[in-house]
């Protein structure tokens, strides 16, 4: 086999969605075929599949029988579980647009049957697929920076259409998983998680609904304080209602250095660093060269390599590196900092896991509307 033959499950919308990143990063691979397509909207599927030249089938279930590879799953959050087993059984591949699930009990599902039936199953992380992350990740790793001690982060988009429209599933305590820290948290635990070789200890969040005062939505705005079990501590900030382009940042401080991201740069990473470092130098700070561009470039070049990474492990038949495990430990954290929403306190990971085993963790998302607050700064 010389290349995979996909499915594309819920392709969305043309604006907002993941597809046409998926799309543009991916067309030009002869590894990847896109070749059809089903969505629940079938108007919306029929349009779609003529607009791209894919098949459109009228049914999941006929999507799966038919002669694909794999699927590329893009349907909303609570959606994750059931398609990806669907999936499974069907003995068909499986990448998947993060997160991964809304509960700690839906990624064991989709663990567990994608296991059994042998298939490649992988998380569409973009963030772990984009150069200026890797780099990042191999000068950590080579002690550019020394011993990494702090780390601060930021992702906004401006979402204001979708969590102040009832109708959208964006934003949706049970649909969504939440709000903000859970739709682009989960980007940042599980870069933050692998640069580290890490794993959080405990947490402090605070959640709140800065625009929309729609009392069906979780919060539009997040603030996450994490402590590491290497005692590293890092601070994440998530807004869905910044009135700007889409833009993420990182900053990781070392004992012997700094490294500055920030993806709106053509040249994404600064580093300060007692370690010589190949690469041009200006004003004391080293600019490494990196295959990068503003907003929306970096989405195309980061999901064309993800899809071009999964595309290879079919092709190579090995597992990916970044594993379900991996997606899920980006999942506990979302949920531990929702849960010391819920607590007002720092909540160990501990805490956590024995509400895992006890009550479940769909019981942090049917929270979450009790615990949001409303400051509600505009009119």
């Amino acid at each position: 086999m010389d290349s995979v033959k996909y499915g594309l499950v819920g392709i969305g919308k043309t604006v907002n969605s993941a597809w046409p990143y998926h799309y543009v990063g991916s067309k030009d691979n002869p590894k990847i075929e896109f070749v059809s397509v089903f969505d629940i909207d079938q108007k919306k599927g029929a349009k779609m599949a003529k607009l791209y030249k894919l098949k459109c089938f009228d049914s999941y279930e006929a999507l799966l029988e038919s002669d694909i590879d794999a699927v590329l799953i893009m349907v909303p959050h609570h959606a994750h579980e059931e398609v990806v087993i669907k999936a499974a059984k069907a003995r068909k591949h499986i990448l998947c647009e993060k997160p991964m699930a809304t509960t700690l009990e839906g990624c064991d599902a989709m663990i567990r049957e994608t296991r059994k039936a042998g298939v490649k199953f992988m998380i569409a992380e973009n963030h772990r697929f984009l150069p200026a992350h890797q780099a990042i990740h191999d000068f950590v790793h080579n002690g550019a920076i020394g011993k990494v001690f702090m780390i601060r982060s930021y992702e906004g988009v401006p979402e204001v259409h979708n969590v102040t429209n009832p109708k959208s599933w964006k934003a949706d305590p049970i649909k969504a998983g939440g709000g903000a820290l859970m739709d682009m948290g989960v980007h940042k635990f599980a870069t933050i998680n692998w640069i580290l070789n890490d794993t959080v200890a405990s947490a402090y969040s605070w959640i709140t609904k800065q625009i929309t005062k729609l009392s069906e939505k979780a919060e539009d705005n997040a603030f996450a304080l994490l402590k590491y079990k290497s005692g590293v501590i890092a601070e994440c900030t998530l807004s869905f209602t910044v009135n700007s382009p889409s833009s993420n940042q990182l900053e990781i401080y070392g004992t012997e250095g700094t490294i500055i991201e920030n993806h709106n740069w053509e040249y994404p990473i600064k580093i300060y660093s007692s370690q010589k470092i190949k690469a041009p130098k200006s004003n004391g700070w080293y600019l490494p060269k990196i295959n990068h561009g503003p907003y929306p470039k970096y989405y195309y070049i980061s999901m064309g390599n993800e899809d071009s990474y999964f595309t290879d492990c079919i092709l190579e038949d090995k597992e990916p590196e970044f594993t379900p495990e991996h997606a899920k430990e980006a999942i506990a954290t979302v949920l531990l900092a929702y849960l010391a929403a819920i607590k007002s306190r720092t909540t160990s990971m501990n805490e956590l896991m024995d509400l895992y085993k006890d009550k479940g963790t769909r019981t942090i998302l049917e929270q979450l509307s009790n615990v949001i607050q409303e400051n509600f700064i505009l009119d």
